[in-house]
């Protein structure tokens, strides 16, 4: 493999997943962002706000991985912001319990791979995102 950046991007969005979705989610914020979040922090902070808040954390990790790798700034806040509206999209099916934590995670993932499949026409410098 002559340029290893494209599997690196892959690890890394994937490795931002795992440490956004679980090291660095609160208990709060796991419970809080569902409708009818029983949890103490979700009596004082909207729902919405919890889910907004995370899902926003992953678009930046997103985000961050994208332009540490070299993509474009153009196609770091495209993946960036798709990732930040997928990610709260799958959540909020997963809070209505639609499925369980299985499918949630295989979606998380399927959208890191879509990333990347856009993202992979940046390697090496080919004019993609």
């Amino acid at each position: 493999m002559d340029d290893p950046r494209p599997i690196l991007l892959l690890l890394y969005l994937v490795a931002g997943h795992a440490l956004v979705d679980f090291a660095l989610q609160s208990e709060a914020m796991a419970l809080g962002k569902c409708p009818h979040a029983q949890h103490p922090a979700a009596r004082a902070v909207p729902w919405y706000y919890w889910l907004a808040a995370h899902a926003l954390l992953h678009g930046t990790a997103v985000g961050l991985v994208c332009q540490w790798m070299g993509l474009t700034p153009a196609g770091t806040l495209a993946l960036a912001l798709a990732e930040t509206l997928a990610h709260a999209l799958i959540d909020l099916g997963k809070c209505r319990g639609w499925y369980g934590i299985h499918r949630d995670q295989a979606l998380h993932l399927l959208c890191k791979l879509l990333w990347w499949c856009l993202a992979l026409g940046a390697f090496p410098s080919s004019g993609g995102l």
